[in-house]
């Protein structure tokens, strides 16, 4: 595997920002009467990013007198971006405020570009500066630049939440100051797809393998993606979720990407469990951000 920085990384990532920045967000807002309630108002807002192309993001707000701490979930691997996440207490809008970003191809911003499952992890993939994560990233990080810019937000306390984009987006924006992060496409790509034929890795192996003479420019894009290379201008309080010794992503796995943060981060083995790993991220979450006890689903709380 490639354990050198890309000959060009700073100037690319540069230039992404450099771009994003040439367009206003231009945000509009609107109430979404139907999913608000007595703690939390729920809107729907719309902005720009690079590109130009429009955004969608959920951003739901407690009642009463903040400025509150934020949780920003950024896009997973599926088309469909909810107002929480599946299987979250609905009461935690009633603590935080929430954004869930919706970034170009994803339902709500699937307009002029509607990004393909299985297919999006390959689209452009032979050209880093056409490769669609590119612009992805950049969505991420203007969706941190408008949370910021709300007033009900306390910039003092603000996590950024989900995969590899979550450390993409604390490395390229400003203002997190944490992150939990459960890397799964971007650290060591080329070598982790070679190894599996399950979705979505599989989807890079397969398009090599319909394209021959490909991987050289696959390997090349992805270089740019790499989570090692963002590691070291990360500076919030992570947490890095891993999978169980023995897997490709566990702690011995990735490393060379958690010696390389700027501060020494948190470390979750993951139990295979989504309550004994919803139960820990929750409870770091919270005691990070001040509270003595997580809000937890129903189903957990006894």
């Amino acid at each position: 595997m490639s354990t050198v920085k890309p000959e060009g990384f700073e100037s690319f990532w540069q230039d992404v920002l450099d771009e994003l920045a040439y367009y206003p967000a231009r945000v509009e807002a609107e109430p979404v009467a139907l999913r608000s309630s007595d703690s939390a108002t729920m809107y729907g807002l719309r902005f720009t990013s690079s590109g130009p192309y429009r955004l969608f993001a959920y951003l739901s707000v407690p009642v009463g007198d903040g400025p509150f701490p934020a949780i920003y979930w950024v896009p997973g691997y599926g088309s469909v971006i909810s107002p929480i996440p599946q299987g979250t207490a609905s009461q935690v809008r009633s603590r935080y405020v929430t954004f869930t970003l919706a970034a170009r191809g994803f339902r709500n911003a699937d307009k002029p570009y509607a990004a393909a499952f299985p297919g999006l992890l390959t689209d452009g993939i032979e050209d880093p500066r056409a490769y669609r994560f590119r612009g992805i990233a950049a969505d991420c990080v203007r969706g941190l630049e408008v949370l910021l810019s709300r007033p009900e937000v306390d910039a003092s306390r603000v996590v950024v939440y989900g995969g590899d984009l979550a450390l993409i987006t604390a490395a390229l924006g400003q203002g997190a100051t944490h992150v939990v992060c459960a890397p799964s496409l971007f650290y060591r790509t080329l070598e982790a797809a070679k190894g599996t034929d399950g979705y979505p890795l599989g989807e890079i192996g397969d398009h090599i393998r319909q394209n021959p003479g490909a991987e050289s420019a696959v390997s090349s894009t992805l270089s740019h993606f790499d989570l090692r290379w963002f590691a070291p201008r990360v500076s919030a309080d992570t947490l890095i979720k891993t999978a169980p010794p023995g897997g490709f992503l566990d702690r011995d796995g990735l490393s060379p990407l958690l010696s390389a943060l700027q501060t020494s981060p948190d470390v979750y083995e993951s139990q295979q469990s989504s309550y004994k790993d919803g139960m820990f991220v929750e409870k770091w979450v919270s005691d990070r951000l001040g509270y003595d006890a997580p809000i937890l689903p129903e189903h957990w709380r006894d």
